[in-house]
């Protein structure tokens, strides 16, 4: 499915998006409802640097101080961060983590943000953008990954064969769409061959008031500590301590 191909599914009653020369997708869609939807993303695997941050984080921004409740859908398809010398000295760890808490105030400002993941989202493009969403959606050819294997054990030290090993036992050290529905990163895999209006519907229904990914998670085998350790510290650190 292109991208052209999604849109005009996702939004039947007309939009629009267009995908920039800098591969940054901006644009409004509208619902059956006669109500808007808000685009932006990465398209064509392009990798997200400071030149590309700052346009959607803008975007995010417009939508914020107009007010109303908008959704914002974050469409993605990226291999990563830029990895250049020059925007990491002029600090692109900042600038994702900006754009990460422009999502997060639109969404705390009444706007419901989903990801939809449609080709590649790795690493920190994918935390800044996919995985900063109130809840995340995929289509079935998407290939997330916050870390490769090669990166894995250059970072963790371990050999690449035991992580291997472990990424065919537990989806944390395994790489791709399955296991990111494992662990609750991804919410739910959409099915190309029904309406995406209808299931775009659907999830904005369900979007949830608070982060439901480590509960996802548990559910599904994937990550089975991640929820009960959290509502540990969070009880600790409110001084409940009782079950």
């Amino acid at each position: 499915m292109t991208l052209a191909e999604m849109l005009a599914g996702l939004f039947p009653a007309g939009h629009d998006v267009v995908t920039r020369p800098d591969h940054l997708i901006l644009g409004t869609g509208r619902r059956a409802n006669g109500s808007s939807v808000e685009v932006i993303g990465i398209a064509d695997g392009e990798a997200l640097g400071i030149a590309g941050v700052l346009p959607l984080s803008a975007r995010v921004l417009d939508v914020v101080a107009v007010g109303g409740s908008a959704p914002i859908l974050v469409l993605v398809d990226t291999q990563g961060q830029l990895m250049s010398r020059r925007d990491e000295m002029l600090g692109l760890n900042e600038y994702l983590a900006h754009l990460t808490k422009c999502l997060l105030l639109a969404s705390h400002g009444g706007h419901p943000t989903i990801g939809l993941n449609y080709g590649k989202a790795v690493a920190g493009a994918f935390l800044a953008t996919a995985l900063a969403t109130d809840i995340l959606v995929a289509l079935p050819d998407a290939s997330p990954a916050v870390m490769d294997l090669p990166s894995m054990a250059r970072v963790t030290k371990l050999p690449i064969e035991r992580l291997t090993e472990l990424s065919k036992t537990t989806p944390v050290f395994s790489p791709g769409l399955a296991s990111m529905v494992a662990v609750g990163a991804v919410a739910e895999v959409w099915d190309p061959a029904k309406p995406l209006a209808d299931q775009l519907e659907a999830t904005l229904a369900a979007v949830p008031t608070r982060d439901m990914r480590d509960e996802l998670g548990a559910e599904r085998g994937g990550r089975r500590l991640a929820a009960d350790i959290a509502l540990r510290v969070a009880r600790q650190a409110s001084g409940v301590h009782h079950a």
